[in-house]
C-alpha cells in the first residue's frame, strides 16, 4: 500500500513539474506571434503611432547609399517620400518597445529598419498605399489588419533608380 502511494505522489509531482515546464512556452510562443490579416489586433496591442500629421520638420530617414542591400536601398528611399505618413504608422516589430521608436519612421532615421522585414514591408505598403491616394488613417487600419504582409517585395529587389 506504501508503495501505491508512494508511485502516486511522485506521479503527481511529475505531472505538475511537466506543467510548469509548457506553461511559460506556450505564453513566449503566443506573444511572438506576428499579427496576421485574418486577426486584427486590439487596440491594446498597437505600437505606437502618432495620431495626427506633424507640426514641425521631421528628421531625415537616413541615406540609402549606406545600404548595399536593394531591397533596404529602396525602402530608405521610399521612406523619404512619405515621412509624413510613417510617422502616423505603427510598426509591428515592436520597436517601441525594445528601442523607444514613437512610429515607424524612427526605423528609417535609424539603421534599424534595414535589418527588419517587418519594418521594410510596413514601409513598402505605406508608400504604395500613399500613391493609391490613401490617407494615413486608413494606411494605419490596413496596417494593423496585417495587410502589410502581402507586399510583394521581389519588386523592390532592384536598385533605387529602377523603382523611382
Amino acid at each position: 500500500m506504501a508503495f501505491i502511494q508512494k508511485c502516486s505522489a511522485l506521479l503527481i509531482l511529475v505531472a505538475f513539474a511537466l506543467g510548469l515546464l509548457l506553461l511559460p512556452q506556450q505564453s513566449i510562443s503566443n506573444s511572438s506571434r506576428l499579427p496576421s490579416a485574418a486577426e486584427p489586433q486590439s487596440a491594446n496591442d498597437v505600437p505606437a503611432f502618432h495620431n495626427e500629421a506633424p507640426t514641425g520638420a521631421l528628421p531625415a530617414t537616413m541615406s540609402p547609399d549606406n545600404f548595399s542591400d536593394p531591397l533596404a536601398q529602396n525602402a530608405y528611399a521610399l521612406a523619404a517620400h512619405v515621412k509624413k505618413v510613417l510617422y502616423q504608422e505603427p510598426c509591428y516589430c515592436h520597436c517601441d518597445r525594445s528601442q523607444g521608436h514613437e512610429s515607424l519612421l524612427d526605423c528609417f532615421v535609424s539603421k534599424h529598419g534595414a535589418g527588419c522585414g517587418i519594418c521594410v514591408r510596413e514601409d513598402l505598403y505605406s508608400y504604395e498605399q500613399t500613391r493609391k491616394g490613401k490617407t494615413p488613417a486608413q494606411i494605419r487600419a490596413g496596417i494593423i489588419q496585417g495587410e502589410w504582409q502581402s507586399v510583394d517585395v521581389s519588386k523592390y529587389q532592384t536598385p533605387p533608380a529602377a523603382t523611382k
